[in-house]
């Protein structure tokens, strides 16, 4: 491949730390990120010693922000009411800074905040250029020594202007952006076929665009070696596995199994509440369906996987580092620590927005690229608290009603994710002259670009009183709906 110019992260353990790497891509700048700790906690993740002596640029963001004030003279601290988390507004200082070009316009930019501690001193040589109500240093400079230093994430959708900051920082360091998707598809090509050799794969397939991207790609990579298998785990959408099945064998000439494991699924997760012990379960039970038809299609020594780069952050540590894991996926932290095969991960570095990219220049149809995701637990995760088929049975027939009203007025395209939840809790209601004591549903619709945040869609009430209305007459079981107005962070997109 073209050599390009690269770009190193300090890792502080961020869980947006491969976003900031998404944003800018082989851009050879300092990038502190952020992270979890505290910069005086005992065992902060700190610079290597003499960065600041290197003479080239830096930005530090968030936790990087505070690394720069602790170690540059500044301080600091952790108080009541400075926290902030979503949605902030910065408005600027008198000074100009170069790094800004673009910015404050119309006098404040919208930002992302999410932080508990905050700089209570800046360090000498800084100046301040922005401030926002719970941080008053969040944007300061030193630009006789080219240091620039941010408490919010400009990498993040909900910056709008964030891409700008970033692109005003590479200009100011003299680098050029020659990354494409194309070069990409290349390469993933040439590494899936450097670690497959002549070995059979086999690909789980749900029919969202994460594992058709997959396949497809592995597909173009190693042709009939490759067999996708769909796995019915009882825990799908409305007419979801007769859906996905039509849907890829009309589109692609390639083997696929329908395996129908609903009973052996849902025997396993019978009494089970916790949220990690469902997503381990449904992991292992994935793993030990694959490697049945591993065995059925003469011996696929590989499964593949549409394993993105949120998945695995809020797993584990993408590179062995200080990040928290949120939540184990199933197709990541919930694996069985042995199993019969090895992993191919083509898109595992990506994010959502890049892998629609990769779909359309693999050209997959817009109607695989334009899905909303669905996770692989499925209504599982969807069903806080104990599992059972009424519950699944009054979950599916909710959201199919949710997805209806949504597209009937013409907002699927406008949303990046939208389904209904079951709540673990019954409420009386009134239905005619009768008492009823049944479910509550929670409804969630989010905008977003990468799914690694994202802020609520903002339905109108007739919206939500008519659909609402909907659901209560034509889904008996359920008497009461809400309506989920959480961001992410400090959310996540799923319940569990």
């Amino acid at each position: 491949m073209t050599q390009h110019d690269r770009l190193l992260i300090i890792d502080f353990g961020s869980q947006v730390t491969q976003l900031i790497a998404r944003r800018l891509r082989e851009l050879n700048v300092y990038i502190f990120s952020g992270g979890p700790a505290s910069v005086f906690a005992e065992g902060a993740p700190m610079p290597p010693k003499g960065v600041f002596d290197l003479g080239v640029p830096i930005l530090g963001i968030c936790y990087g922000q505070q690394v720069m004030m602790h170690c540059l003279g500044g301080r600091v601290e952790r108080g009541h009411g400075t926290a902030e988390f979503g949605r902030a507004y910065v408005t600027p200082t008198e000074e100009r800074l170069e790094i800004l070009e673009g910015w404050f316009a119309d006098g404040r930019e919208q930002v992302w905040m999410s932080h508990g501690d905050h700089v209570s001193a800046i360090a000498p040589g800084f100046k301040v250029y922005g401030t926002s109500p719970n941080a008053p240093f969040a944007i300061t400079a030193d630009p006789a020594r080219r240091f620039f230093a941010v408490q919010f994430h400009p990498e993040v959708h909900h910056t709008p202007k964030g891409a700008k900051l970033y692109e005003n920082f590479v200009r100011l360091a003299g680098f050029k952006g020659d990354w494409t998707m194309g070069a990409y598809r290349e390469e993933a090509i040439r590494k899936i076929r450097e670690q497959v050799g002549d070995q059979k794969v086999i690909c789980g397939l749900s029919g969202g665009v994460d594992s058709s991207v997959a396949a497809v790609l592995i597909h173009e990579a190693i042709g009939d070696q490759l067999t996708c298998v769909f796995v019915d785990h009882g825990l799908l959408r409305l007419g979801e596995a007769e859906q996905v099945v039509t849907m890829f064998r009309d589109h692609y000439n390639m083997p696929l199994i329908h395996a129908d494991e609903s009973d052996l699924f849902l025997g396993a997760l019978e009494g089970i509440s916790d949220p990690e012990v469902k997503r381990k379960t449904i992991g292992r039970l994935f793993i030990e369906v694959f490697e049945k038809h591993a065995k059925s299609v003469g011996g696929a020594t590989f499964l593949a996987q549409g394993t993105l780069y949120p998945d695995v952050i809020e797993s584990v540590s993408f590179s062995g580092g200080p990040s928290v894991t949120i939540k184990s996926h199933h197709n990541v932290g919930g694996l069985p620590e042995k199993m019969g095969m090895k992993l191919v991960e083509p898109l595992r570095e990506l994010f959502k927005d890049e892998v629609r990219a990769l779909g359309r220049e693999l050209g997959l149809p817009e109607a695989f690229i334009g899905r909303h995701p669905f996770p692989g637990p499925g209504l599982a995760i969807r069903c806080p608290g104990e599992i059972t088929r009424e519950k699944l049975d009054i979950l599916r027939r909710a959201d199919a009603v949710y997805i209806d009203q949504i597209r009937k007025h013409g907002l699927y395209d406008e949303i990046w994710q939208a389904f209904a939840a079951i709540l673990p809790m019954r409420t009386v209601g009134v239905m005619g002259d009768g008492r009823t004591y049944d479910y509550a549903l929670a409804l969630r619709a989010v905008t977003s670009v990468d799914g690694m945040t994202a802020d609520y869609y903002p339905f109108t009430h007739d919206f939500l009183g008519e659909t609402a209305t909907r659901i209560i007459n034509e889904v008996q079981g359920v008497n009461r709906v809400f309506y989920d107005c959480t961001s992410k962070p400090p959310g996540t997109i799923e319940l569990e």
